[in-house]
């Protein structure tokens, strides 16, 4: 017969299998949803608010800001911590702000959404930062938007950066793979 201690032993171990599990599939389905956004999102670019050029490279990574996400603040009163935009796309794919999102306002069919994060009074569309190789910062100083793959649900996942032409900006390294 088993003892109490062998019979806790094994329900820990059935409980902490069965947390691994979830978080396993947790992280799964993160992924997937990200690649999903990486393979049919739609492509928008989003302009770059200008920055200190003291302060663009911070180690391995550039520090983003969007001009859209300060058009958003000045309308903190209708904001809640998280929410949505409507974005129309113009030339080149640029996304401009429209509106706030209003679930009883329907879309209309050259308008989009975009999710907002309001954090500390800091409004926050996509990531706020771009990270590359070690010493190819100088590729990326030339940066004028931020690509990023949109969801349906207006999820983003920032691809890359495009520069005023609205040319890909890639590495040295990158170009020759």
């Amino acid at each position: 017969m088993l003892s109490k201690i062998a019979i806790t032993k094994t329900i820990e171990a059935r409980v902490l299998f069965g947390v691994l599990v979830v978080i396993l599939l947790l992280a799964n389905f993160l992924i997937i949803a990200k690649e999903r956004t990486l393979a049919d999102g739609k492509l928008m670019l989003l302009e770059l608010a200008p920055r200190d050029p003291r302060s663009i490279l911070q180690g391995d990574y550039m520090v983003l800001r969007y001009r859209m996400a300060s058009q958003i603040a000045q309308h903190s009163s209708e904001l809640s911590e998280d929410g949505y935009v409507v974005v129309t796309l113009g030339k080149d794919n640029v996304a401009t702000f429209k509106r706030i999102h209003n679930s009883d306002t329907p879309l209309k069919d050259n308008e989009n959404l975009l999710l907002y994060r309001k954090r500390n009074g800091v409004v926050k569309v996509a990531t706020d930062a771009f990270f590359f190789q070690e010493q190819h910062g100088k590729y990326y100083n030339a940066a004028r938007y931020g690509e990023v793959r949109v969801s349906n649900g207006g999820d983003a996942v920032l691809t890359g950066l495009r520069d005023a032409k609205f040319q890909v900006l890639t590495s040295a390294d990158s170009e020759d793979s």
